[in-house]
């Protein structure tokens, strides 16, 4: 008898448990204390996103090592991460266990599924504004830049759902980086804006082949290599191409209309040149960079934030130096279908807030949040990479100008693409534009830039794309990323997610736990009314 009754405990332990996650409210929503507890230790955690470049690294590390000077009872652990993904794929995997990191570099496609999580993610639009510790606030402790210093359109892009979900923390975008070498000995001259005809009549220029003793080469190159123009990010790719063409990919509200006819006549052309050879992806053949510099390739189309891997003198080049080609490198905008209007994507990492049961740990990370803003790290940390500061403030810090100077001694500390490719960034921030973020856009993210994946392969196996299989490629990336389930979820532009009703199996448990309690009852009744009579 004790025993059945200490198992329907256990039972009732884990039924209550498993119960009281589903509708859970989860940690209550953060309140700013009315001061910050400077006694108190405190530890925070910060992941971040660092490549093979480890001054990237070096810039984390100094910062947390400033910032615990100034506020020593905080302690900031460090994770670093190789890409994007595997931090959201984790902060994903620590959500239900409410063990995300206090701070982490994300992208508000991220964040956006974060927030269906009741509190998961903090706000910041009040804590921005807040006069004792918003940015520039009477009681932050460095020199933290005011609201009105960040740039406005870097700033509008950590938005999800018109809630300020994010701070900028760098800001780049893609461009052209070519073998101008190459393009004049195939007797064309670079335009003053380059286009998309331009790159594909050179690419297929650059794709003949001469037999020499008995082997085929390319005539540009002399090897048996050549993929004239690889694309890093075909995600990127798709997108940007559409928005060229006045032709978006989904709303703000999270309606999907990438399956569109401009999309289908964008693919085409894909599978044309990838037919020939003339076009890839990183995906299929790998890093640009390593084309570009070895002399396979001419236009490679990347982030800003590569730029110490592009050209001949790159000081973060991956290839080995006996394969190296000595060629002229130019850095130029993206291609454009309308030189009147120029599209650029505008892309970089962001910092988000995640929320903790002590509002003094909040307060904590969120110090800490803004001081990546600063200047010094700002500009240390923008000098690794094509990126480009997120607060006039550091723009025109006399350093920062000073380093854009620089351009002409390239050396691997002012190499001259470097400081190209963040000039083009800085002199286009109003043709850039951001992408709809809701819950759900990086998967059609994914579908856009997988479609053009798929197309590459299928021309690369000279098997048939026409209308037909364009048609089932949108049906599978519909199923494959479950674009159809999405507009579901967006109610008015809302990322939240309600909990449904309890699942079957859950009311069927506690309906028998219920009688099986009832039963006992009855038994433990029985059994003393006949033990009452047996006494008597």
């Amino acid at each position: 008898m004790k025993k059945l009754i200490c198992l329907l405990f256990v039972f009732t332990f884990i039924l209550t448990s498993l119960c009281s996650c589903h509708g859970s409210d989860g940690i209550p929503a953060f309140e700013l204390p009315e001061s910050f507890d400077t006694n108190e230790p405190i530890e925070i955690t910060f992941w971040a996103k660092s490549d093979t470049n480890v001054a990237m690294s070096d810039v984390y590390r100094k910062a947390i090592a400033d910032f615990q000077k100034i506020y020593p009872n905080i302690t900031v652990k460090l994770k670093l991460y190789t890409d994007y993904g595997r931090i959201y794929n984790d902060v994903i995997t620590n959500i239900p266990t409410m063990t995300t990191p206090n701070v982490c570099i994300t992208y508000p496609d991220h964040i956006a599924t974060y927030i269906t999580g009741e509190n998961v993610v903090v706000p910041i639009g009040e804590l921005m504004n807040d006069s004792k510790f918003g940015l520039g606030g009477s009681e932050v402790k460095f020199d933290s830049p005011a609201v009105s210093e960040v740039t406005k359109k870097f700033l509008d892009e950590g938005k999800v759902g018109g809630v300020q979900y994010a701070l900028p923390f760098m800001r780049s975008s893609e461009v052209c980086y070519i073998n101008k070498t190459f393009v004049e000995k195939l007797g064309y001259t670079l335009p003053e804006i380059l286009t998309w005809d331009f790159i594909w009549e050179v690419s297929e220029a650059a794709n003949k082949k001469e037999l020499v003793d008995g082997e085929e080469i390319y005539s540009i190159n002399g090897q048996k290599v050549m993929i004239p123009f690889i694309y890093k990010s075909t995600d990127n790719m798709m997108i940007q191409m559409l928005k060229q063409k006045g032709a978006d990919y989904s709303t703000d509200n999270g309606d999907i209309l990438l399956f569109n006819d401009v999309t289908r006549d964008i693919l085409y052309t894909v599978r044309d040149h990838a037919a020939t050879g003339a076009f890839s992806t990183f995906k299929i053949s790998s890093y640009p960079a390593n084309f570009l510099n070895a002399g396979q390739c001419i236009f490679a189309i990347d982030s800003t934030a590569g730029a110490t891997w592009m050209g001949t003198d790159a000081p973060n080049s991956d290839i080995d130096d006996s394969v190296l080609v000595d060629f002229e490198t130019v850095v130029m905008p993206l291609p454009q279908f309308d030189i009147q209007n120029p599209q650029m994507i505008s892309q970089g990492p962001s910092i988000c807030l995640f929320n903790k049961q002590d509002p003094q740990e909040v307060l904590a990370s969120w110090l800490f949040m803004q001081f990546l803003l600063t200047d010094e790290i700002q500009i240390a940390y923008a000098m690794t990479e094509g990126y480009v500061p997120v607060t006039d403030k550091a723009r025109e810090n006399e350093s920062y100008l000073d380093y854009l100077s620089r351009e002409g001694e390239n050396n691997s500390t002012y190499y001259d693409i470097k400081i190209k490719a963040t000039k083009i960034v800085l002199e286009n921030t109003e043709n850039t534009f951001i992408t709809p973020v809701f819950n759900g856009s990086a998967s059609v993210r994914n579908a856009a830039g997988q479609m053009i994946e798929n197309i590459t392969k299928q021309a690369n196996r000279n098997k048939e794309v026409n209308d037909q299989y364009i048609t089932e490629l949108y049906s599978k990336m519909t199923s494959l990323y479950a674009l159809d389930s999405l507009q579901d979820n967006q109610v008015g532009g809302s990322t939240k997610q309600e909990f449904g009703k309890l699942p079957t199996m859950s009311i069927i448990l506690i309906v028998t736990l219920i009688l099986i309690w009832i039963l006992l009852a009855i038994y433990t009744i029985f059994q003393s009314f006949k033990k009452k009579i047996g006494q008597k």
